[in-house]
């Protein structure tokens, strides 16, 4: 007697991703897309009424909520695992994931056979991780760090979108003094002095994300 299809929930904000992943998985014998969403509430409302094994969440949905917020209610929750799949890489985003609870995380240009590989191995409550991810944790553990605080990596990635010490203190509604502060602690873990040697190393690191 056959088992039963693995039974997947797709979190993207783009009804084309979406589409094309559901083509690619009902295709796929052991597979089948049960519902849908287009971000991270619509994620939540709908493991209320679908029965899941694994959820593809997206990270980055510019209307509603995110991916790495759903991902932690999700798991603080109990409910079924999650995996990533966007297109970004970065340490911030690749660690925030890590940290909400996320059992994988893939890209978004992956072979089709080795997504479906990791989507298996997440719905097990296996590690699913895409090379060049695992080699970025991996480099975190070989060469540990000071960690950037969620504050210091907001102010990293306006810097990269040139903003002043002025408009940054209007951007994130701290004095001018505050933003100054900050900027010593990024300068002192990131081992270097000034703005424009911070945001290229931060941006080699992949520490925040290319504009």
């Amino acid at each position: 007697m056959n088992a039963d299809p693995l039974r997947i929930l797709l979190v993207d904000d783009h009804p084309v991703v979406r589409r094309g992943l559901r083509a690619m998985f009902d295709d796929q014998p052991g597979m089948t897309v049960v519902a849908e969403a287009a971000d991270g509430q619509a994620a939540l409302d709908a493991l209320t009424s679908a029965d899941v094994d694994i959820v593809l969440m997206d990270l980055q949905m510019p209307t509603g909520m995110d991916g790495v917020t759903a991902t932690r209610r999700i798991t603080a929750d109990g409910g079924p695992p999650v995996l990533v799949l966007t297109t970004y890489d970065s340490d911030a985003d690749i660690l925030a994931a890590v940290e909400a609870g996320a059992t994988g995380y893939m890209l978004k240009d992956a072979p089709p056979e080795e997504l479906c590989q990791a989507v298996q191995l997440a719905a097990q409550g296996q590690t699913a991780l895409a090379p060049g991810v695992a080699a970025r944790l991996l480099g975190h553990l070989r060469r540990p760090q000071p960690a950037l605080s969620p504050r210091e990596v907001e102010i990293l990635q306006l810097l990269a979108q040139g903003l002043s010490n002025r408009a940054l203190s209007k951007a994130l509604f701290i004095s001018e003094a505050t933003v100054k502060t900050h900027l010593v602690h990024i300068y002192d873990k990131l081992e270097v002095d000034n703005r424009t040697a911070a945001i290229t190393t931060a941006l080699q690191r992949g520490i925040i994300r290319p504009r």
